[in-house]
């Protein structure tokens, strides 16, 4: 900082800097890239490295705000804006960011009244064996039918709900009611077949999930066999011994395990090793580019192989072509999942189709 310049801690991790006599939002920048520089170089205390990262918002008077308490909101709604870009950016306010916030918190107000209304509802999309054409499982996707605007997009609301943490409500809903609907479709004389459940990140850290999903498996009668858990990939990194923990606790429960999206993130034969997961789903981006990409058709094999010498079961998401089923099915992948054969569907017409 410059002589004149101030730096004040405002709480928790957030600090506010007041740059006096800047010109334009070029120099704005430029600071904000030079303390993002900063740092970038790691931190020793206790002979430990430490690697903080730094999330800028920027506010400028007069036309940011004309009082201070003013250009201090602004500055904050870029700065979240900034993490939400990734962190280890900076953002200058713009009016936007305030629509977008009210926006954002109207939807979230929603939402929990969703809860409470129960207008949020399970569709089923089902995962068909590439050797026999039957149904062999299904994945239980959730949907908001919002009353006068039709269904909201889950990409909309459930990063929302996970932010917010009405993720953790949800989830026990969704995982209670997918499981229920298998063991009523069983109780109707329909053949048993695996139910597959989204667990959130924020499930998987803060949810005592053991307990729920033995609560789940006693209250619905379902037996643990016909109950997947797909998990995503960063859980495995973000605190690799709880995990292992959680995943041996549900291994022993009897529930099957999956990883999905696999490819897109973390992908690392180590923790294929280390984790007891029963199936990978192969993401969809690497199946839409089949079998004309090269790229999509050498990752899509390597993944293929790579799952059948660790014994691993394989479903590949987001099929949609005939070519794309062909070339799947002659490459030894054993289940598809797709809008070739359904998109997700209500209960009701996802029994019939079985």
């Amino acid at each position: 900082m410059r002589e004149g310049d101030t730096v004040a801690r405002i709480g928790g991790d957030e600090f506010v800097i007041l740059l006096n006599d800047l010109r334009n939002k070029i120099d704005v920048s430029m600071v904000s890239r030079k303390i993002i520089e900063r740092f970038s170089s790691p931190f020793m205390l206790n002979d430990q490295e430490y690697f903080i990262s730094t999330s800028i918002g920027a506010s400028i008077y007069p036309g940011d705000g004309e009082d201070a308490l003013t250009l201090l909101k602004n500055a904050d709604s870029a700065m979240y804006k900034a993490k939400a870009a990734g962190r280890n950016n900076f953002q200058l306010y713009s009016p936007a960011m305030n629509e977008q916030a009210s926006e954002q918190l109207m939807l979230e107000t929603e939402l929990r009244r969703a809860l409470e209304r129960e207008e949020l509802r399970l569709y089923f999309q089902p995962q068909v064996s590439l050797v026999t054409g039957e149904i062999v499982g299904m994945e239980a996707l959730l949907r908001w039918e919002r009353p006068g605007q039709g269904i909201v997009p889950p990409n909309r609301f459930l990063p929302l709900a996970e932010e917010s943490g009405l993720i953790l409500p949800i989830g026990e809903r969704v995982m209670e009611t997918a499981a229920r609907q298998n063991k009523a479709w069983q109780d109707e004389g329909l053949p048993p077949i695996q139910m597959a459940v989204n667990i959130a990140h924020r499930q998987f850290q803060q949810q005592d999930l053991t307990r729920l999903v033995g609560k789940v498996l006693c209250d619905t009668g379902l037996e643990p066999r016909w109950l997947e858990l797909e998990l995503t990939e960063g859980i495995f990194v973000t605190d690799t011994d709880k995990a292992v923990r959680i995943i041996g606790e549900l291994k022993n429960i009897g529930v099957k395990l999956s990883i999905d999206d696999f490819g897109t993130g973390y992908s690392s034969l180590s923790y294929l090793k280390r984790f007891a997961v029963d199936t990978l789903k192969i993401d969809r981006s690497f199946i839409m580019g089949i079998p004309q990409d090269e790229d999509d058709v050498a990752i899509t094999l390597a993944i293929i192989s790579m799952a059948q010498s660790l014994r691993l079961s394989l479903v590949a998401e987001g099929v949609e072509t005939p070519a794309q089923m062909d070339f799947l099915r002659q490459a030894g992948c054993t289940s598809m999942q797709g809008y070739l054969f359904s998109r997700p569907v209500p209960a009701e017409e996802m029994g019939a189709m079985r």
